[in-house]
């Protein structure tokens, strides 16, 4: 583990770790392996367990279960008991129990000050979900898998570990552990795979395990390069309306190769309508073929907006992010909620925001622009990202706590009228944090005594004098 670790830059010394601790043999390996490894490494140490109840007396003894083990080993236990609706699929059973998890770490996380999430997912993990994608019909993101290090922020630290080493660990240790009965349950494909497939392949060729994750990572690298041919080829076809909402030229986008087709059509939807998931390729392809024979006004409904023929354009519209603005000068009022961690595509530039917690020494040492760095102990949530409303002030950095209208502020920096509304402000309860890519609120910039801060980043540069 700890070579995994190191190669893939997972996690440092002294960091905070949040473990995901389900009582199965995996999630118990990693606590203990993480202990072992605490003195060593100054590692502050919190578990979290997630009781769905849906195993009755099952799930309450691997709560009380974790519950022991984490008091043996002085390691803080947050339990989480998340609502199921049973009578679901199976299907989607597991992807709104996968759903509320990792919703449940994320906010154990900034509660309380984890620099990491680390899940217990192993080699065998990583080969049935290749395996699942597969067997499902899957392009180069499905096979692709599940990375070491998810945006830095979830990793993974027995991603090259097999099953089997777990359970000698285990064993020679004198470590318990419990049974999930569901993971036998033949309902679900993935226990098909793991039961009945995963062994077939083992038996044909031993090494399958690592060959199928070396296979995963090959086809990260070549999905990472395919986006980033795919978005040099959209950028000439892809336009922000000053009304919001991204067009994709049809004329242009016809011309590519479709294999960048559908990879660019799914990656502006994703972009645009603001999902996390990629799309089914059945749904990208309805889409092309609304590009090639659509008629002007007809649409196809997508996961979270739709997709709109012009005479010339497809137009990328989220179903509550969508309005038509009469006179360029009318404004009209934009708000969404970001998390922490969290992103947003902000409909009135197409720039995309993030915001992540950090300990304050693995902060950037400098703010730029695009980037700001906060006390997160001096800020309040929820946090919101807004346009401008009437009456707004901020005191910004450089003017030695003075407040100043945004108005003003925009005129000093001689921004258009037209341009104003559409700039992004992050907005805490106590005030403006942030007027992305100008200025930054001194009221929340960190101090010789902060130790946990927000690090707020845009991809895109902030609109100028003269932009459309």
């Amino acid at each position: 583990m700890v070579r995994t670790v190191r190669t893939s830059d997972l996690f440092h010394h002294r960091h905070h770790l949040l473990v995901a601790v389900s009582g199965g043999p995996d999630s118990m390996a990693l606590l203990s392996l993480l202990d072992c490894l605490r003195p060593e490494w100054s590692l502050t140490l919190t578990a979290v367990h997630c009781n769905y109840g849906l195993r009755g007396s099952e799930s309450e003894g691997d709560q009380e279960f974790v519950t022991t083990r984490c008091g043996e080993l002085n390691i803080p236990l947050h339990v989480r008991r998340l609502h199921l609706h049973e009578r679901s699929k199976q299907s989607s059973l597991q992807a709104a129990a996968r759903h509320l998890r990792y919703q449940a770490f994320s906010e154990i996380a900034e509660q309380c000050g984890a620099d990491r999430i680390v899940l217990g997912h192993t080699a065998d993990d990583q080969a049935e979900t290749i395996l699942l994608w597969l067997l499902r019909g899957t392009g180069l993101t499905g096979l692709a898998g599940m990375p070491a290090d998810r945006d830095g922020g979830i990793v993974r630290p027995l991603y090259e570990t097999g099953r089997q080493d777990i359970l000698s660990y285990l064993r020679n240790s004198g470590l318990p552990f419990r049974n999930d009965s569901s993971n036998s349950n033949p309902l679900y494909l993935r226990n098909r795979i793991r039961h009945e497939l995963v062994p077939v392949l083992k038996r044909l060729a031993p090494a399958s395990l690592e060959s199928l994750r070396r296979f995963a990572n090959i086809c990260r690298e070549d999905d990472r390069y395919l986006d980033q041919q795919a978005a040099a080829l959209f950028s000439v076809a892809l336009t922000w309306e000053s009304e919001g909402g991204w067009t994709v030229d049809r004329t242009h986008l016809l011309t590519f190769p479709h294999s960048l087709q559908r990879r660019g059509i799914r990656n502006v939807i994703r972009q645009s309508l603001n999902q996390p998931y990629a799309l089914g390729l059945r749904t990208v392809d309805r889409v092309l073929q609304l590009a090639a024979n659509g008629k002007v006004g007809s649409l196809v409904d997508v996961r979270g907006g739709h997709v709109i023929v012009t005479d010339r354009h497809l137009r990328f519209v989220p179903h509550d992010k969508f309005w038509v603005a009469p006179d360029r000068d009318q404004s009209v009022s934009l708000r969404h909620d970001i998390g922490v961690p969290g992103s947003l595509m902000w409909p009135g530039t197409g720039q995309r925001l993030h915001v992540q917690p950090l300990a304050y020494r693995d902060a950037p040492a400098q703010p730029e622009r695009d980037r700001i760095v906060v006390d997160a102990a001096c800020i309040s949530q929820p946090l919101i990202v807004r346009n401008l409303a009437p009456g707004d002030r901020f005191q910004p950095c450089g003017m030695d706590g003075h407040s100043k209208k945004l108005q003003d502020f925009f005129t000093d920096l001689k921004i258009p009228k037209s341009v104003r509304s559409r700039i992004p402000l992050v907005v805490a309860p106590e005030g403006i944090v942030w007027v992305v890519g100008y200025r930054q609120d001194r009221r929340w910039l960190p101090t010789a005594e902060t130790e946990r801060c927000l690090v707020f980043t845009v991809d895109d540069p902030p609109l100028r004098e003269g932009t459309a």
